[in-house]
């Protein structure tokens, strides 16, 4: 077996057989501190890929963080094939403030590849693109819903691509979104390198929500030994996702309180109750419903609503009892 290569990051290179912390210099704050953008590389003795996975790219997204962070503690890290790089806070000004956005209130994962001589967002890119993904050959970025917004554990990915569908389905959520590339994403600038990268989507922004830490650890694990970068396992019992067919936000038909909302994960029919919208007096109500048979994969977690406003993201798919015996298992599995 070859030896895994040197890898450059910054200014530092990271030998076969060993890690390394390194810290990639972003725009300082006004008051003169410097910041920077952690990395850690793990280099294998023994050749394989080169896997980034990457959290926080919005700022106050913090599931991620803490999945990278339990990742670089696995014991199996130690004997790996391959080099992982680690970067648990792309966005690291949006974090220290909490936020999904940039100070200059732009959003990173609209800015990709980025510019060194462009915005903050831009540069933030950049500096990314240039350190991080271009040395890789696979990624996984992991996100959760905005703020006041949660999602089902799922992958999001372009499907056309063979590479992409197949990890996919390796990473083991219950549900696969082919999902429309929006410009300036970080999913736009993979598809257009031909460069293989799932988005993992679970929980709420500015939470730490168990299930999904645990989902999206084991998701990246499983990503890890179907490249040969950890040894294969015990066969267990596979989870085959199911492939959403369409997607859609179903949004308040008025403004007022919203009550008795279903939950994640609920399997609705055309026409079923999702919720219902009322005036604080409580005498007009408004029920919101399904437009379809589906899903619920993401949903507003305020009791508040304007007219208009997203309420619930439902998914459509060819086979619904499928799909919901997916979900079903995942929620039973994750907790074992």
């Amino acid at each position: 077996m070859a030896t895994s290569p040197p890898i450059k990051i910054g200014n530092s290179t990271v030998e076969p057989g060993t890690r390394a912390a390194i810290d990639l210099p972003i725009a300082d704050l006004y008051t003169g501190t410097s910041l920077s953008m952690p990395v850690k590389v793990i280099n294998g003795k023994k050749a394989g890929p080169v896997l980034f996975v990457s959290a926080a790219i919005h700022g106050d997204e913090l599931n991620g963080v803490e999945i990278v962070r339990r990742l670089l503690r696995q014991k199996d890290l130690r004997t790996m094939r391959g080099t992982l790089i680690a970067v648990p806070i792309v966005n690291v000004h949006g974090f220290l403030d909490r936020s999904r956005y940039l100070p200059d209130r732009r959003d990173l994962n609209r800015s990709f590849p980025g510019s060194a001589k462009g915005s903050i967002a831009s540069r933030t890119a950049n500096t990314f693109v240039r350190e991080i993904v271009s040395k890789a050959e696979y990624g996984i970025d992991l996100h959760t819903g905005a703020l006041n917004r949660t999602n089902l554990p799922q992958i999001r990915a372009n499907l056309d691509d063979e590479k992409n569908l197949e990890l996919a389905r390796v990473f083991g959520t219950p549900v696969i979104i082919n999902s429309t590339l929006r410009d300036g994403s970080l999913r736009q600038h993979a598809a257009e390198s031909g460069f293989p990268l799932l988005v993992y989507e679970a929980g709420e922004a500015l939470r730490h929500e168990e299930v999904c830490i645990l989902a999206g650890l084991r998701g990246v694990k499983r990503v890890m030994r179907h490249l040969g970068m950890l040894p294969k396992t015990k066969p267990t019992r596979a989870l085959t996702p199911v492939i959403a067919d369409a997607t859609s936000w179903v949004r308040a038909p008025a403004s007022g309180i919203v009550s008795r909302k279903l939950k994640l994960g609920a399997t609705v029919s055309e026409g079923d109750r999702l919720a219902v919208v009322s005036d604080p007096l409580g005498e007009d109500e408004e029920k919101v419903r399904a437009p379809f048979d589906g899903i619920v994969i993401g949903r507003s977690t305020l009791p508040l609503a304007h007219e208009g406003e997203a309420l619930f993201n439902l998914a459509a798919f060819k086979s619904l009892s499928r799909a919901e015996s997916n979900v079903e298992h995942f929620a039973a599995k994750i907790t074992e």
